[in-house]
């Protein structure tokens, strides 16, 4: 038997805000808005999206799972698309970089960190 994965899902208070941010990061759409269930992906058929729950309780440490963005390899694309984030409501934050990493940490509209790191060739290069 195998297993796919299926939605990565995020808690959030502003569920319709974090997934348009969410949904306008990677150029995805909104595909299904409930009153206690935004999904978002690249189409209705996609085999993963992500899925925003509502919680109550405020963000309060360092995410345990961060999700790792890739932008164009051309000169200033990184830089670029890190700028057209922070435009759409990101931060930049401090979680113990030193400076020479290949990434940069923004976190979202209710402080979800995240990576932006230099365009890949592959998964594992």
């Amino acid at each position: 038997m195998a297993i796919s994965l299926h939605h990565i899902v995020i808690d959030a208070h502003d569920l319709p805000g974090l997934a348009r941010f969410w949904a306008d990061v990677p150029g995805w759409e909104i595909l299904s808005e409930r009153e206690r269930e935004v999904v978002v992906g690249t189409e209705p058929g996609a085999p993963i999206g992500i899925c925003f729950m509502p919680v109550t309780e405020v963000k309060a440490v360092k995410n345990r799972l961060h999700l790792d963005l890739t932008p164009g390899a051309g000169p200033g694309e990184r830089e670029a698309e890190i700028e057209r984030i922070l435009a759409l409501g990101a931060r930049r934050v401090d979680v113990g970089q030193t400076g020479d990493e290949s990434w940069t940490v923004p976190a979202d509209p209710e402080g979800n960190e995240f990576r932006v790191v230099r365009a890949e060739r592959t998964l594992i290069g």
